[in-house]
Parts: C-alpha cells; structure tokens; sequence
C-alpha cells in the first residue's frame, strides 16, 4: 500500500487517482475534525485542507505523522475560516469558542440529547482545548502529536488537555444543572479514551 506522504506527493505532480485516493483515505477523519465547528460549510474546508497539505508539503521537516501533519493543516484552515468569517471580531484560538463566534452547528447533532450537550459545551471552551480534547479523544493522538498539530510544546499540550477536561466539566455543569447527565455527557467524550502521553 503507499503510503500517504507518497500518495500526497504523486499529487502535488498532478496525480488525480493519488489525490483522490488521499481524500478517501481520510475525509471521514477530517470530517469528524470540522463536525459542529463550521456548520455546513465541512466538504469545502476539507477540499481547503487537502489542498493545504499540497501547498505545505515542500515545507514538510518529515517529523511527524501525516495524521499529525493533516491535523496542523486543518487546524491552520480552520482558524482562516473563523478569521474571514469574523471580519471585525479577533480571533483567538486559546479565547475564542465556536459558540463565540457564531458558528452554527451541525444538524446531525441533533439525534441524541447527550451528544448535543456535549458538542454545545465543546463549542463554549476555547478552540485550542476544544481542538486538544477531540485530536486526543475522538482522533486518539498523543500529547506530543498534538504538540505539533497546535503548534506548542508537548507540556503545553498535557496542560491544555488537562485545562481543557476542567472547563468542559465546568461548561457542562452550567449548560446541564443535573450532575448525573452532565456526567454521562463527559464520559462521552472520554469513555474508551486512550492514557495521555
């Protein structure tokens, strides 16, 4: 099987059937990524990402993952969607929240009760836990990885993720005053989590 980083350069020198082969490889991942942070505009950031992984690859050091590589060029294709979105407003990622800046979310959310808590109480925590929280529970990267992809140190990372389960448990306990549904909420997120690195 090739590998991605060759699927990725086959690409880049105008390889369709590579370029298609990378989207199948990894839509379903880059849209559990955007899920209920862009509202219906996910199939156009993942193109957005995709082609960013193009742009990015000469500037690629090989020291990391392509999942982690992905994940960095998503999160910087995210972040320019909240900035042409907000205009006026500062974004900032370790501030701002989806919910601050008006992000609607995605109707699938809707099925389950506890899951539209938990990705409403995701969306009032800033982007960069929000984004640590799932890359380390839903994507099941390490913090080191997720160093990367944030663009911060590894310690940083663990804190962000321990700061992170804090304010999720906080936003929960005010969107849901029953503890026992806010709790089941959180263990959503966590249930089956991989152990920190």
């Amino acid at each position: 099987m090739v590998d991605d980083f060759e699927l990725l350069e086959r690409w880049s020198a105008g390889d369709r059937d590579a370029g298609g082969a990378l989207l199948r490889r990894h839509f379903d991942t880059l849209m559990r990524f955007f899920y209920g942070k862009v509202g219906g505009d996910i199939e156009d950031i993942v193109q957005t990402t995709l082609l960013g992984c193009v742009e990015a690859r000469a500037r690629f050091r090989g020291d990391c993952s392509f999942r982690t590589f992905l994940f960095a060029i998503a999160r910087k294709s995210l972040l320019k969607y909240y900035r042409a979105k907000a205009r006026d407003r500062t974004v900032d990622p370790a501030i701002s929240s989806v919910w601050d800046l008006g992000t609607s979310p995605s109707s699938a959310v809707a099925r389950r009760e506890r899951a539209e808590l938990l990705l409403a109480a995701l969306q009032r925590v800033p982007i960069d836990f929000q984004l640590a929280l799932e890359l380390h529970y839903w994507e099941g990267l390490a913090a080191a990885e997720i160093a990367t992809v944030l663009d911060i140190d590894p310690g940083t990372a663990r804190t962000r993720l321990h700061r992170g389960r804090k304010a999720l448990r906080v936003v929960l306990e005010e969107l849901e005053p029953d503890r026992e549904a806010s709790q089941r909420a959180l263990e959503r997120l966590i249930g089956d989590a991989p152990p920190e690195e």
